[in-house]
């Protein structure tokens, strides 16, 4: 059973998505620990709720704003926790240095649109959705990728299309893209990558 850290940093949405997939969809995995850059994150309490232990590394408070050190003591964190695989579910803060290096093909991000459209740098959250409608493009979705040195620039592990609505509003469009796509893909992707080795 690989043991699974979640990064998060608001709602906890796709971290919900996981805990409820345990032991039906996502059965080579379990979540061990949950870490947040944002102590006011609702997934914190989602985690909480589900007995999973939980820390808090802010960039700024707690790292000096120091890219590096942050990463390394997110890596410090997962480590002691024993932690296979990292799943960035809403984790709104680009990974790097030691993280990287440590966990280098074991960390795996949900991003919210079909990679390679509407990604990279800038592009997450609300921002992916206004785009898509600005573009005026019909289809969107969700990718779950590999994350490495490139922001949204890892190999693809799933993707799910999501029809763009007359009158959706980036909102209106989030939810959708949330409930059809991520919350279903993600749970398959964090399996797959469990069961794989």
């Amino acid at each position: 059973m690989k043991k699974i850290g979640v990064l998060i940093s608001g709602g906890g949405t796709n971290l919900q998505a996981l805990i409820d997939s345990q032991g039906s969809v996502l059965t080579s995995g379990t979540i061990v620990c949950v870490c947040s850059n944002n102590a006011d994150a609702y997934g914190l309490e989602r985690a909480k709720k589900a007995g999973i232990p939980t820390k808090i590394i802010r960039k700024n408070a707690d790292c000096g704003g120091d890219t590096d050190e942050f990463s390394r003591q997110i890596c410090d964190y997962m480590k002691k926790m024993r932690v296979d695989i990292i799943v960035l579910a809403g984790f709104m803060s680009i990974c790097g240095g030691e993280l990287l290096k440590e966990y280098a093909d074991r960390i795996i991000n949900i991003h919210p649109s079909l990679i390679p459209s509407f990604c990279g740098k800038g592009m997450y959250g609300l921002h992916v959705h206004e785009a898509a409608l600005e573009y005026g493009v019909k289809v969107t979705g969700a990718t779950v990728h590999m994350v490495n040195e490139v922001v949204d620039g890892g190999r693809i592990l799933m993707q799910k299309a999501v029809y763009i609505e007359d009158g959706d509003t980036p909102e209106i469009l989030q939810k959708r893209v949330m409930e059809q796509a991520e919350w279903k893909i993600l749970p398959k992707a964090v399996e797959l990558v469990c069961s794989s080795d």
